[in-house]
């Protein structure tokens, strides 16, 4: 992101007064940037300034404004931020190359405008690598305590290399300078306020420590007790050249760690020297020798200190731990329970809470922290990846966090969780499979449970042992922006394909866990978020995701919570509560789902048995009322076990130890989070296998992987009309295809994918819809927009619908609605008035077509496919049937809104369960093949025969839908969708009978 490749180069070095060298045998500044429109905003990976954040209102906004106080020029850089999450801007150099080579001069410094706000604010620089995505992050900071402008100056001395930015172990670790590809500013959070910046350059000569720096292999070298640690110190310099001067590195183990000298280990201390020119990378090892003293106990710390002279310090020095032995919890033969009841009697308050606490691998600037507080866990947020963005990085990444939790007494391991919600969607190159509600089209459960094994096996592959997911939502209203993460409207729907639990976490005792190929799952969100109320949200901007579910107790009962009921019977390992709040007409008013111990307690725990752990939303307890403390309290109190305070652990864990000791939150309450969290852990296998198996990575993306995806793209595409059977297509036939979604993997998988709102374009490999008809079918000419020439052709394929988004941000009335947008109805209005055509809808949700379906000769519902537009164009040729059913109801307009199966005005464009066929066989007769079908239905159903039972169903249903096709109506449409229902729950007989009642009305 930078303006041009020869920026540095192009410009004359400053040499005014306020600019000039901080001593007489300095150089001359080098401009980087002056902010006078040299340098563009743009998009990454476009080189120029552009800016990110944790979600869709992090990203500050950014100008160049003119300026009579302008420290340098006549524009400055200004912009305006207002950050929950995490937000800034970066202005990357140009990915092509060259990149920049900074290396000799002292330090980056530029011109800030101060408002004394005490806020620190971050600046990283890019090192090395491949590009600006591969580089290594070093990071500084200063700090917002003045007023008006001030230079900043920044030493490359200063920065410390961002252990928590990838690539993990670092392409060298060594701030090189040579290949610098940008700078970044991280803005503070929790404040809104306005910046200006300008005039940065490069400053003064080149600090000789910077030539060479010292490193160490590791920050951590667990040994068994009696063996001996190797310490690695590498040296390596700027440009890998030989050190020009001799480094000596005196080390000695100090006293200050847990382990005693002369009884835990011996003491050592010497020097190693790195003679002048010795090559760069070279590494000499010091050698810490363990004592066998025959006793069970804790794991013991010994630090090295090490002491450099000649060249750049490591940032920490490293620590060789004697790990914990002969104590029952690492006992791998004893039952689960014993294991958790001893290890729980040893811990400490301070331990405990750390257990509960969950933070973002974003926040982990000082690594060290996960020993020093304890973590008990860390998460991915969507989008927060690794760099590069693969398999082996994120291996890598887990496991240099897994290693900081082994300086810990008791070495309790941690448990890294992502949102791997269709697919390890976080990963580039990762098979992206439909979302859930595409799997709620196919209606079969066992191809959901082998799409979840593909997403386990995939995820524990890079080092990852917990998702949060499955969402089991019952979605309601399809302006909700979650609505694609749903499996669909009916609660029967949702818990037949919660099969997708043993997909990822084995046999619902917990005993696969362990296993190489499975993760831990999260039940979400308990409960009711899919029955907000459009309008009653309070969160930003958004209309009806976070809002308030209103319902009474019973329809609470039928509806959101059947299918926590199967969840917990398939032995789901974790739980997750809604943002939403619950209004249950007893006076109560609407209560946050985070606070309801009726439910968190009494309902899924007491209740139901649930004996895995609750894990809070993202920042979800900062909803509660409240200070701090009072939200700690009440969450905690109402069952919470374990808190994703992404940026505040330490806050938290503090705030929890705070309420603990003062006697409101128990010592008891604390006890049982905390059992949860290690019996879920001991189940995974971490205490034996903390590190990434990666012996699968060669299946992420697999052919066999992606077969299965392509799968359930073909069994989800739902076929809601086929005028004159023109669907499927001949291979022979010359096709048209047009539309926004045709051509673009983006797209077609929304959100939650690459990153956490998705995006358009070429985010990740696969196969686009249009690359799958070229592959599967004849002559074919692609327009996007419908302007290149319409004579000539067959058919017109017009693939049209939605763009990425997730979450509030995909509320309808949030810059949101049902309808397609202006370029895909006019390529449908050109394409369907110029040939016979069918429309692909690609979207989460329904969309509002109903003013041109009497143009439309097929429509299909494709959903949100993923990576595997080839299962599309399997059944739009014949080569699979279209077998896809809605999940949801389809609206004729918005003004239905909400409309659902059951209903009592039930009056759709296409109801609840439509799903026309091909390839298959629709029963001949009418009523008298009806009769016999519900006869046979209801034998099927005495005797328990669900395969049958179904079977006959679905034969009924398709003779229906032949008379019924072109001509819905409510008295068709209500009994249809009844109908579908009443088979997934088992009742045969009855949802042939309403099939009947549906047949005789149409």
């Amino acid at each position: 992101m930078l303006a041009c490749a020869t920026l540095l180069t192009g410009l004359l070095p400053l040499t005014t007064a306020a600019a000039g060298a901080s001593a007489a045998d300095d150089p001359a500044p080098v401009a980087v940037d002056r902010f006078e429109g040299e340098v563009p905003f743009a998009s990454p990976p476009a080189e120029g300034l552009s800016t990110w954040g944790g979600d869709a209102d992090d990203p500050p906004a950014l100008e160049l404004a003119a300026r009579a106080d302008a420290p340098e020029g006549a524009k400055v850089l200004a912009g305006t931020y207002d950050i929950s999450g995490y937000g800034g801007f970066t202005h990357q150099f140009a990915n092509a190359g060259p990149a920049h080579d900074w290396s000799a001069h002292r330090g980056v410094r530029f011109w800030w405008e101060g408002h004394d706000s005490g806020k620190r604010i971050a600046y990283e620089i890019k090192d090395g690598g491949a590009n600006g995505d591969a580089s290594e992050l070093w990071t500084t900071s200063f700090a917002d305590d003045f007023t008006g402008w001030k230079q900043i100056e920044l030493p490359f001395s200063d920065f410390a290399y961002r252990t928590d930015y990838q690539p993990v172990g670092g392409i060298d670790q060594l701030l090189g300078l040579t290949e610098m590809w940008g700078y970044a500013v991280t803005l503070p959070v929790g404040v809104k306020g306005e910046f200006a910046m300008d005039g940065v350059e490069l400053y003064g000569r080149a600090d000789q420590s910077l030539r060479a720096s010292v490193s160490t292999g590791a920050a951590v070298y667990p040994v068994p007790e009696g063996r001996s640690a190797s310490v690695g110190i590498t040296v390596g310099t700027t440009g890998s050249a030989p050190l020009e001067e001799p480094v000596t590195v005196a080390y000695e183990t100090a006293g200050d760690g847990t382990a005693a000298a002369g009884e835990d280990f011996a003491p050592v201390s010497g020097t190693v020297t790195f003679p002048a020119g010795t090559a760069s990378g070279t590494t000499r090892a010091v050698r810490v020798a363990t004592l066998r003293d025959r006793s069970a106990e804790p794991a013991e710390t010994i630090p090295l200190k090490l002491t450099v002279t000649g060249a750049k310090a490591p940032a920490e020095n490293p620590s060789v731990v004697v790990d914990a032995h002969g104590l029952p919890y690492l006992d791998e033969r004893l039952p689960v329970k014993k294991r958790v009841a001893d290890l729980l009697s040893r811990l400490s308050l301070a331990e405990k809470a750390g257990q509960m606490t969950q933070a973002e691998r974003g926040a982990m600037t000082a690594p060290g922290d996960i020993a020093t507080h304890g973590l008990g866990s860390l998460l991915s947020g969507g989008g927060s990846t690794p760099t590069p963005n693969t398999p082996a990085a994120w291996a890598r990444m887990v496991d240099s966090f897994q290693l900081r939790a082994q300086a810990t007494r008791f070495q309790i391991p941690l448990v890294y969780g992502v949102d791997a919600v269709h697919g390890h969607n976080n990963v580039t190159g990762a098979t992206v499979t439909p979302h859930n509600i595409g799997l709620g089209a196919t209606r079969d459960p066992d191809l959901a449970r082998r799409t979840a094994e593909v997403t386990a096996g995939e995820t524990r592959a890079t080092g990852v042992p917990w998702t949060f997911a499955p969402c089991l939502c019952v979605a309601r209203d399809e302006r909700w922006g979650r609505t694609y993460e749903s499996f669909g409207e009916d609660p029967a729907l949702v818990e037949s394909l919660e099969t997708v639990i043993q997909g990822l976490q084995g046999r619902a005792d917990g005993s696969d866990l362990d296993r190489s190929d499975k993760v831990l799952a999260t039940a979400k969100h308990f409960v009711g978020d899919g029955g907000t109320t459009f309008g009653s949200s309070t969160t930003g901007s958004y209309t009806i995701d976070q809002g308030v579910t209103e319902v009474t107790r019973r329809e609470l009962e039928a509806v959101h919570l059947s299918p926590y009921r199967d969840a917990v019977d398939r032995g789901v390992g974790t739980v997750m509560p809604s943002y939403s709040s619950l209004d249950l007409g007893d006076g109560q008013g609407p209560v946050k789902m985070h606070a309801r111990a009726d439910l968190l307690t009494g309902v899924l725990k007491d209740r139901m048995g649930f004996d895995g752990f609750v894990i809070s939303d993202w920042n979800a307890i900062d909803q509660l009322p409240g200070d701090y403390a009072a939200q700690v309290r009440t969450s905690v109190n109402a069952g919470l076990d374990m808190m994703m305070v992404p940026y505040t652990y330490k806050e938290f864990s503090g705030t929890l130890i705070e309420e603990a000791r003062a006697g409101r939150v128990t010592e008891r309450r604390i006890d049982d989070a905390v059992s949860r969290i290690l019996t879920q852990k001991f189940r995974l296998g971490l205490f034996e296998q903390p590190y990434a198996d990666t012996r699968a990575a060669s299946t992420i993306g697999s052919a066999a992987h992606r077969a299965v995806a392509r799968e359930a793209v073909a069994e989800s595409q739902t076929l809601l009309k086929n005028t004159g059977g023109l669907l499927p297509l001949k291979k022979s036939q010359r096709v048209y295809v047009a539309g926004s979604n045709a051509d673009d993997i983006g797209n077609q998988s929304g959100g939650w994918t690459v990153t956490w709102q998705g995006s358009s374009g070429d985010i990740t490999p696969g196969t686009t819809v249009l690359e799958g008809l070229r592959e599967a079918g004849g002559p074919l000419t692609f327009s996007e927009d419908a302007s290149a020439p319409t004579t000539g052709y067959d058919v017109g394929v017009v693939v049209v619908g939605e763009t990425p988004y997730a979450e509030g941000a995909g509320d309808v009335g949030n810059g949101n609605d049902l309808e397609l947008t202006a370029a895909d109805k006019a390529a449908v209005d050109k394409v369907c008035a110029a040939m016979r055509c069918a429309v692909l809808v690609v979207s989460g949700r329904p969309q509002l077509i109903g003013d041109r379906l009497g143009e439309i000769d097929a429509l299909v519902a494709s959903w949100l496919p993923g990576t595997e537009g080839g299962g599309v164009a399997d059944v739009l040729y014949g080569e699979r049937p279209f077998t896809g059913q809605l999940p949801v109801t389809w609206p004729k307009s918005q003004a239905q809104l909400p409309i659902n199966v059951g209903d009592p005005s039930y009056d759709p464009q296409f109801p609840y369960g439509w799903g026309l066929t091909t390839r298959t066989r629709v029963p001949a007769g009418g009523e008298r093949t009806l009769a016999a079908l519900a006869a046979a239905a209801r034998a099927a159903e005495r005797t328990g025969a669900d395969a049958a039972g179904r079977k006959l169903v679905t034969q009924a249903r398709l003779l229906v839908q032949r008379a019924a096709d072109g001509h819905l109506s409510e008295a068709v449409a209500k009994p249809f969708a009844d109908a579908d229902h009443l088979a997934l729950t088992g009742r045969y007989g009855a949802a042939v009978a309403k099939l009947t009642a549906a047949y005789k009305a149409a």
